[in-house]
C-alpha cells in the first residue's frame, strides 16, 4: 500500500509528528527492541515539549539523554522493567520502576489504572490490505496503541512482520513517520562460561524431551539454551525470544510437535536479540505473536502440558524466598514474567519450575543464597511458589518441603565455603537442628560420573546416585517402609526406629571415596521416592566392606546386582582390590548376589549363624554391568 496515496494527511516528519504531544501528556513507548528511536530522538530533540510522563516496559533509547541537566524536568520515565542501560539511571533515582506482573499490565491501560494520552510505537510497511504488523513487540504495545487517546507510528521497512496479534490497520494511526533505520539489538555479554556450563549441565537433566519452555528474562536463562541441544521436539511458550534460542532452531530441536496448546507454533510476545534473529522471525509462520496478557496468563500457561519455566534471580533466602528485582534498596531489574510463569507451570499436568543462578556474585565474594535477603530486597516469588533451584553445585527441590529441609538443600547447593556459615546461620534462627551437621565442604560435581539409570520389566526407570545430605528425610521413609524381615537381614536386629541422628551420621560418614553410598529413586507422580540402597565403607587399607537393601516390590528385579557393580567400579577408582559382606546364612538371596557376581569369592560360615563372603575385583569385564 502507498501511504501517501491511501492517507497523506497522516504522513509527516517526526518533527510535525511530536508536535502532537502536549505538555502534561502520558505517553506511551513501544518496547525493548521495537521502540521508535527516530520518534524519541525527535520528541527529545523538540525543548518545547515539557513536563512528559513516559510509560515503557523495557527502555534503551532514552539511556542516551538521561543523564542530561534539563532531562529531568522534562520527562518522567515510568518502566515496567529496568534494563542493563536503565540500571545505573535507577540506582541514582531518575527513573520511577513500576512492579506489576506482565500478564497485568495491558489490564492497568484498558481500566484507566494508567491512563495513556499517547502512544508513540515502531511497525513494519502495510501489506496491500493496509495492515501493518508490531513485529517483535506485541507484548504491552498492542494494548498502549488500543487505549491511548492518539497514535503515532513509526514504519520501518526493517521491523519484521510477525504472525498473530501484532497486525494492527493504518486506519487505526492518527500520524505516520515512515523511516528506516536499524533495530536496537540486544546482544549477549559473556559471562563465565565454566559456571554457566555446570548449571547448564543440571539443568539439563530436568528437561524431558518433548518438554515445552518458558526461558525468562536475564543472560544466564539465556545461555544455559544452547546446552539443550541434544533434546527433542521442544516446544516453547515464552515472553521473550533471545538468539539464545537460533541454535535449538537451526538443529531443529524445537519442533513445538509435542505442544498441548498451540501445537507447532511458538507462542511468544516479544523479541529481543540481534538482525539475524530478527531476520529469522520474518514472515516466519512458526512464531506466533500475541499479547503478554495471553502469553503471561498462569491460566493459558497452564494449559501447556509439562511445562518447564526456567528463570533466574539475584538472591535467595534459606527459606525458599527469592527476590529479582533489587539489590538491596537498589531497584535493579524487575518482576517480569517470574511469578506469571512459575505459577502457571505449576497448574501445568507435568510441569515445574526451575530458578538458576551462580551461586555467588560480586567475584566469588557473597553467596546468593543467604540466610535472609537483603535489606531492602524485595520478595518477588514467595517461599510457596518455590520448585527447583539450580546453581553449578547442584539441584535443589524445595515445592513441598519443610523448612529444615529447605535448609539442607540449598545449603548443599551454596558455594562450599559459605556452607558451614549458612548452617550456623540456619541454626541461630532455629530452621534446623541444634546440632545439625553441615554438608561437605567438597565440589561434588564428579559425582555426576556416578549417575545412571535402569529400566525395570514392570516399566519403571530407577535413577541411581551417591547419597546426599538432603536425602535425610527420604532415607528414613524408606527404611520406615521396609518389612521386618527385610530390616532384620540388612541390620542384623529388628530394629524399630531410624533415628534423626543415625541418618544424619550415615550420611555424614559418606566421603564419596572411603566411605560411599547410592541410592536408586523411582518416580512417583511429581516425586521420587528411593527403592534401594547401597554402600561400602572401608574395612583395610584396600578392602572396603559392602552391604545393600532393596523395597520388596522391587526385589528379584536384578538391582541389588546392579547396585554391587556401581559400587565395585567406585571401590576400584578409589584403589580398593575387594569387598567383604558379612550375610545373615538365612539370607540365601543375598548370598546369591555375592556367589553370582563373584565366583572366586571366599566363603566362611560362623558359629552365630553369619556368613563372612571375601570378594577379590579380578578382571574389568566385571565392571561393565554396573555401568
Amino acid at each position: 500500500m502507498d501511504l501517501n496515496a491511501y492517507c497523506p494527511e497522516k504522513v509527516v516528519t517526526a518533527a510535525n509528528a511530536v508536535k502532537k504531544i502536549k505538555n502534561g501528556s502520558r505517553v506511551f513507548i513501544g518496547t525493548g527492541c521495537g521502540e521508535p528511536q527516530h520518534l524519541i530522538h525527535a520528541m527529545v530533540a523538540d525543548t518545547t515539549i515539557q513536563d512528559i510522563v513516559i510509560y515503557q516496559m523495557f527502555s534503551s533509547t532514552f539511556a542516551q539523554y538521561i543523564n542530561k541537566p534539563d532531562f529531568s524536568y522534562r520527562f518522567s520515565l515510568k518502566l515496567f522493567f529496568i534494563s542493563l542501560h536503565m540500571r545505573q539511571a535507577a540506582f541514582e533515582g531518575k527513573i520511577d520502576y513500576i512492579p506489576a506482573y506482565l500478564s497485568q499490565i495491558p489490564h492497568l491501560f484498558s481500566s484507566k489504572k494508567i491512563g495513556l494520552d499517547i502512544a508513540i510505537i515502531q511497525v513494519s510497511p502495510p501489506d496491500k490490505f493496509g495492515f501493518c504488523s508490531l513485529g517483535i513487540s506485541v507484548d504491552i504495545t498492542l494494548s498502549g496503541m488500543e487505549n491511548a487517546d492518539l497514535v503515532i507510528a513509526q514504519v520501518n521497512p526493517r521491523m519484521p512482520r510477525t504472525w498473530g496479534d501484532g497486525f494492527v490497520h493504518v486506519d487505526d494511526f492518527d500520524y505516520i513517520v515512515c523511516h528506516e533505520e536499524s533495530l536496537v539489538e540486544a546482544l549477549p555479554v559473556a559471562k563465565n562460561t565454566e559456571i554457566v556450563e555446570r548449571i547448564a549441565k543440571y539443568v539439563n537433566q530436568l528437561v524431558d524431551d518433548g518438554a515445552t519452555l518458558q526461558v525468562g528474562f536475564g543472560h544466564l536463562p539465556n545461555y544455559i539454551l544452547p546446552y539443550l541441544s541434544g533434546k527433542k521436539d521442544l516446544g516453547i511458550h515464552t515472553q521473550v525470544i533471545t538468539d539464545g534460542f537460533l541454535p535449538l532452531f537451526e538443529k531443529k530441536v524445537i519442533t513445538n510437535k509435542k505442544k498441548s496448546l498451540l501445537p507447532n507454533r511458538v507462542v511468544t510476545s516479544l523479541c529481543m536479540g540481534s538482525e539475524k534473529l530478527y531476520k529469522f522471525l520474518d514472515n516466519n509462520p512458526m512464531f506466533y505473536f500475541r499479547t503478554s496478557e495471553f502469553v503471561n496468563d498462569p491460566n493459558e500457561i497452564a494449559r501447556n502440558d509439562n511445562l518447564i519455566s526456567i528463570s533466574s534471580a539475584l538472591e535467595i533466602d534459606l527459606t525458599g524466598q527469592i527476590c529479582t528485582d533489587s539489590k538491596g534498596y537498589l531497584f535493579y531489574s524487575g518482576i517480569g514474567d517470574q511469578v506469571d510463569f512459575i505459577r502457571g507451570s505449576k497448574m501445568s499436568k507435568g510441569g515445574f519450575s526451575i530458578i538458576a543462578l551462580p551461586s555467588t556474585a560480586q567475584g566469588g565474594k557473597v553467596s546468593r543464597i543467604v540466610p535472609h535477603l537483603s535489606e531492602g530486597a524485595g520478595v518477588a516469588t514467595t517461599r510457596g511458589d518455590i520448585d527447583i533451584v539450580v546453581t553449578e553445585y547442584g539441584i535443589a527441590e524445595l515445592h513441598g518441603k519443610g523448612i529444615y529441609q529447605r535448609v539442607m538443600e540449598l545449603t548443599q547447593i551454596a558455594h562450599p565455603k559459605f556452607r558451614e556459615e549458612l548452617i550456623s546461620e540456619a541454626k541461630k534462627r532455629h530452621y534446623i537442628f541444634s546440632d545439625q551437621l553441615p554438608p561437605s565442604k567438597q565440589d561434588l560435581l564428579f559425582l555426576e560420573d556416578y549417575k545412571s539409570y535402569r529400566e525395570l520389566p514392570n516399566g519403571k526407570t530407577v535413577e541411581f546416585r551417591p547419597l546426599l545430605p538432603s536425602d535425610e528425610f527420604a532415607t528414613r521413609n524408606f527404611y520406615y517402609s521396609l518389612q521386618e524381615s527385610t530390616i532384620f537381614y540388612r541390620f542384623f536386629n529388628r530394629r524399630k526406629v531410624f533415628s534423626r541422628e543415625m541418618l544424619q551420621k550415615q550420611w555424614a560418614t559418606v566421603d564419596y571415596h572411603q566411605n560411599m553410598t547410592i541410592v536408586g529413586f523411582v518416580q512417583v507422580g511429581k516425586f521420587k521416592e528411593i527403592v534401594a540402597i547401597g554402600s561400602y565403607g572401608e574395612a583395610e587399607d584396600d578392602v572396603a566392606e559392602v552391604a545393600f537393601v532393596v523395597k520388596e516390590k522391587y526385589q528379584n528385579m536384578g538391582l541389588g546386582t546392579y547396585l554391587l557393580k556401581k559400587l565395585e567400579k567406585i571401590a576400584r577408582e578409589n584403589k580398593y582390590k575387594a569387598f567383604t559382606a558379612t550375610v545373615l546364612n538365612e539370607n540365601k538371596a543375598m548370598i546369591r548376589v555375592f556367589e553370582k557376581c563373584y565366583p572366586d569369592a571366599n566363603i566362611k560360615r560362623g558359629y552365630s549363624g553369619d556368613v563372612e563372603i571375601h570378594m577379590p575385583f579380578d578382571s574389568d569385564k566385571r565392571i561393565d554391568q554396573g555401568k
